[in-house]
């Protein structure tokens, strides 16, 4: 990411990745100004304003001075491709009955079946939805590549709970809204267990 800074009205954030580019900026002025001297220097073609980068569409509605970023599109190629896009949705990331370790290991009889399961495939996925547009799945993106190293069926049936909830929560995505009231204040929220880690004990916030 490139950014200009002349003044609090005219910054300038020019995002790259490989060739594709997104520039924005408060002023349409400034915009222009930026394009005409890329065009300068190398050949490129103005695709107008951006709807989709990355795996991501974006979405605006001006006149409620709404701006959404989902992945409707990545996230159904993801449920095909692991053969998720018949099952049943989950309303959570996470049920309660998955209780994963690294102390479980597969039994004799899962050996083959868990020789040709896509895990990292799918936990790699999971993880570029999880930075880019559903922060919802921090935890158990996180729970479920701990275990790359020490697969049971147990572990791959958790992931698969994660994508029929991605199924479920497909529309989803990160809401960007205007409120003058609040311009400025950022409201968290925190979700502590004790001892909740089987292997370690330790406790999780």
């Amino acid at each position: 990411m490139y950014l200009k800074d002349s003044d609090t009205e005219s910054i300038i954030y020019l995002l790259l990745y490989v060739d594709d580019m997104l520039i924005a900026c408060k002023s349409k002025v400034e915009i222009v100004k930026v394009k005409e001297m890329l065009k300068g220097e190398f050949e490129m073609k103005d695709m107008g304003p951006a709807s989709k980068i990355l795996g991501m569409e974006i979405l605006r509605d001006r006149t409620k001075d709404i701006l959404a970023v989902t992945q409707k599109s990545y996230i159904a190629k993801v449920l095909k491709k692991f053969s998720m896009e018949k099952f049943k949705p989950m309303a959570t990331p996470m049920a309660q009955h998955f209780k994963l370790s690294h102390q479980n290991s597969p039994k004799s009889e899962e050996a083959d079946y868990i020789k040709n399961v896509p895990y990292a495939n799918a936990v790699g996925s999971l993880m570029y939805v999880m930075i880019c547009t559903k922060p919802d799945l921090a935890y158990s993106a996180s729970l479920v590549s701990r275990y790359m190293g020490k697969l049971e069926k147990l572990h791959w049936e958790a992931l698969k709970w994660i994508l029929r909830y991605l199924k479920g929560t497909i529309e989803a995505g990160l809401l960007y809204k205007k409120h003058e009231e609040s311009a400025g204040n950022v409201t968290g929220f925190v979700d502590p267990d004790y001892a909740g880690c089987i292997d370690t004990r330790r406790s999780l916030t």
